[in-house]
């Protein structure tokens, strides 16, 4: 069953031009000129029920535009939208239900009143009956440790204080799809680690699908089996993190602690034939560059049998590197013109 259904989906802004000048200014008050900017291009996606999906990029490639059309805030220019089987826009009493928000840089709660107060109005809003209110919001409160801020007014919240009864504030309707709009933007990772762990917990206990924007890539890692990348308002990359490495990561590094001192020649004797490259930190340290289509195994054989080591470490390339690899390259716009290309043909 599918959470999320997009197809096609457009998203267009009139943007005022702001003439120079005084003359400019004047002839803008009369006048006014317009350009048309494409925030979301023609972007398709599924996402099943009980999915926690990234959903990344840069600064604009239209990350939060797509959230606000998901979540009935903003209307689409054109294009087809189903989650949990409404369109968001349309059905906004029943829609909203459903589903739980959570942006990062903008509160929920009431900012002079008791956090426990919010929550009591929320209720009502979601029209939660009042028993099935009360378990769920003993549940959230014990697992997110807030029973010392339910009386405190939002305004004397630390951030991460206020982030987790954001959280609470989303789930108190029990919703089957939760947004979540950088969720751990300036949190220490103290919070981030509870946040994320209590979010793993959710989807497995519930099988809530989770769609997460963030630019803490960690986030991603931690959370996510599958990320959709997203480049000046199209997809460039829509599958599993495992994937996105194999396709993009260009190796491992392994690094080497000797019992004696050894020379770098020796090591390039030993791993000669593998296309592989060392560098010497010191006289007992050594690490190795690994391509992906060499296997470390036959390294590691080749190396900890004729030569006696204290310790070795293994370094993945992780996902952040990966990313802003893609962008500061140019992959993002290779795989952007790849992509144009293949729906080029699709249509003939």
């Amino acid at each position: 069953m599918l959470a999320i259904d997009v197809k096609d989906l457009r998203k267009e802004f009139n943007v005022q031009k702001n003439r120079e000048g005084v003359k400019g200014a004047m002839l803008d008050l009369f006048r006014r000129e317009y350009t048309k900017v494409r925030a979301v291009k023609d972007i398709s996606f599924q996402i099943p029920k009980g999915e926690i999906c990234g959903y990344i990029g840069e600064n604009g490639a239209g990350k939060s535009t797509t959230i606000k059309m998901l979540t009935g805030i903003l209307v689409p220019t054109s294009g087809d939208i189903r989650v949990n089987g409404f369109v968001p826009y349309q059905e906004r009493e029943k829609f909203v239900r459903g589903i739980g928000v959570v942006f990062g840089q903008r509160s929920q709660l009431w900012w002079d009143i008791g956090v426990i107060e919010s929550f009591q109005l929320l209720r009502k809003v979601y029209r939660v009956p009042e028993a099935e209110f009360k378990k769920r919001l003993d549940e959230l409160v014990e697992r997110l440790q807030l029973q010392d801020l339910l009386n405190r007014p939002v305004r004397k919240l630390s951030l991460g204080q206020r982030m987790r009864c954001e959280l609470v504030a989303s789930l108190l309707h029990n919703p089957s799809i939760v947004f979540l709009d950088e969720p751990t933007i300036g949190l220490d990772i103290v919070v981030k680690t509870e946040i994320r762990e209590f979010l793993k917990q959710m989807n497995q206990r519930y099988e809530t699908t989770i769609l997460l924007t963030t630019h803490d890539l960690q986030d991603i890692e931690a959370l996510c089996s599958r990320v959709i990348m997203l480049d000046d308002g199209r997809i460039i990359y829509d599958g599993g993190l495992d994937e996105l490495k194999a396709k993009w990561g260009k190796g491992r590094e392994v690094h080497f602690q000797f019992a004696a001192p050894f020379q770098l020649e020796q090591l390039q004797f030993l791993t000669a034939g593998l296309e592989v490259a060392w560098s010497i930190e010191n006289e007992y340290t050594a690490k190795v560059w690994i391509p992906l289509e060499v296997n470390v195994s036959d390294v590691l054989s080749r190396v900890v049998g004729t030569t006696e080591i204290t310790d070795i470490k293994i370094i993945e390339t992780n996902t952040d590197d990966i990313v802003r690899e893609i962008y500061k390259s140019g992959s993002a716009e290779e795989s952007k013109l790849h992509l144009l290309g293949e729906e080029k043909v699709s249509n003939v």
